[in-house]
């Protein structure tokens, strides 16, 4: 029996069906496009069931799904080991063409080649596009062609190039949508792919306030962040439309989308800042490593009020506000002599925006290890980032109920944690 001819877009951090590169190539092509999405073992065995991130694209997939429904098409979604999901996929469909947008992580990488010469094999023909960044890999680079490893001049480029460019073109695929296959795919349940709902949500994502981002970022109890990042890790939203968008109302803001490509071409050109220190002279640090002291550092149990507001904050919501992710991340490395990558993974577990690059890359600048970071001797003061950044208490009273009833001592003192974390990492930086 002859099998129908198809083309596949392969949906992963690009969870929507407006200004998305890769689907719009694809509905272009000849044959009618099958939208999927894989729902990969490889990464969903290690997280707890009540994870709110898959629970988050389930219901991004479901919302695409309604969308598609209503042109008499629907998502494949599939659940498995992602090159044994694409073996059956080749069995079932004649499978012409396969049209994906770029994943610059370590692992995406090797497993795309992996699909991709297993999709030539059956002479499949693969497309790959960049559409979760405005320059990717090897775009913004140094004169003599090498990556930048500081920030402003990385910046200064980026804009230059920018600007050459704006507005950043925007791929409009509505008009495509008659190129979908016809279909009634079963969506599965969230039970059905072994998960269930999370207590903790993400927050729909929100501009009104970005107009006056310069001026309120830094104070967590002035509720005024975007609640974007989620978005931006997942795709939900597309990084076109907001960096035109921000690039018209706010400079500041437009920054630190650029700080996301930043750490993303770091993490591109030095895949081992994964694991390990940008600066390998930072290599001989000796680590307290105290495992009671992480465990208070994680419960939000310090006697600091800003660091644990954060910590607590973080556990309960999967959210923590930039101002804050930095004093607790500084008090970890340099107060506790906790490496960085156990912070990381706890951000990791925890974060809803948790986004590998940016994730080690603010974990290496607040440990002093990374690329452009804080300088050794920089020893965040949690006492002081209180009264500068939320002067009458109201965010650590929100996380901290009991915070007027006798609030527990500071667990080491900031003088002696200070003087200590600098001599060990004068000690430890190799000459």
């Amino acid at each position: 029996m002859a099998k129908n001819a198809v083309s596949f877009f392969w949906f992963r951090r690009d969870l929507r069906l407006e200004d998305n590169i890769g689907l719009f190539y694809a509905l272009k092509s000849s044959n009618p496009v099958i939208p999927l999405f894989i729902f990969d073992e490889a990464i969903l065995d290690s997280l707890p069931k009540d994870d709110a991130r898959v629970a988050f694209i389930h219901e991004s997939l479901a919302k695409i799904n309604i969308q598609l429904n209503e042109t008499g098409s629907s998502i494949l979604v599939k659940k498995g080991k992602t090159p044994e999901v694409w073996k059956n996929l080749i069995q079932e469909f004649d499978v012409k063409e396969v049209f994906f947008n770029k994943d610059y992580e370590p692992f995406a990488i090797q497993r795309d080649e992996a699909i991709c010469q297993l999709l030539e094999s059956n002479e499949s023909i693969t497309y790959s596009f960049k559409d979760q960044v405005i320059f990717e890999e090897k775009e913004i680079t140094k004169a003599d062609g090498l990556p930048y490893t500081v920030y402003t001049p990385y910046k200064n480029k980026w804009l230059e190039k920018f600007n050459q460019l704006k507005p950043v073109r925007e791929y409009e695929t509505s008009e495509l949508f008659s190129n979908f296959y016809k279909s009634d795919f079963s969506f599965p349940t969230l039970k059905q792919i072994g998960f269930e709902e999370s207590a903790i949500k993400v927050k729909p994502h929100n501009l009104t306030q970005i107009a006056h981002y310069h001026e309120t970022r830094d104070f967590p109890a002035v509720d005024s962040t975007s609640y974007l990042s989620p978005h931006l890790r997942f795709g939900t939203v597309s990084i076109r439309k907001l960096v035109n968008w921000a690039a018209r109302k706010n400079a500041v803001f437009l920054s630190e989308l650029i700080w996301r490509e930043f750490f993303m071409q770091i993490l591109f050109s030095f895949p081992k800042v994964m694991t390990q220190n940008f600066k390998s002279d930072y290599d001989g640090i000796q680590w307290r490593n105290n495992e009671e002291d992480f465990k208070r550092w994680c419960t939000g149990n310090t006697g600091y009020p800003m660091v644990d507001a954060g910590m607590r904050q973080l556990n309960e919501t999967g959210y923590m506000h930039n101002r804050v992710r930095m004093v607790v991340a500084s008090f970890l490395c340099k107060h506790l002599l906790i490496q960085w990558q156990w912070g990381e993974a706890y951000f990791a577990e925890k974060l809803l925006d948790y986004d590998l690059s940016a994730n080690v890359g603010n974990w290496q600048w607040a440990a002093g290890t990374g690329c452009d970071a804080a300088p050794y001797f920089r020893v965040f003061n949690p006492d002081i980032q209180l009264k500068k950044f939320d002067e009458k208490g109201i965010y650590i009273r929100k996380w901290i109920p009991e915070f007027d009833l006798g609030y527990g001592q500071p667990m080491v003192d900031h003088a002696m944690a200070r003087d200590r974390a600098i001599a060990t990492y004068k000690a430890g930086i190799l000459k």
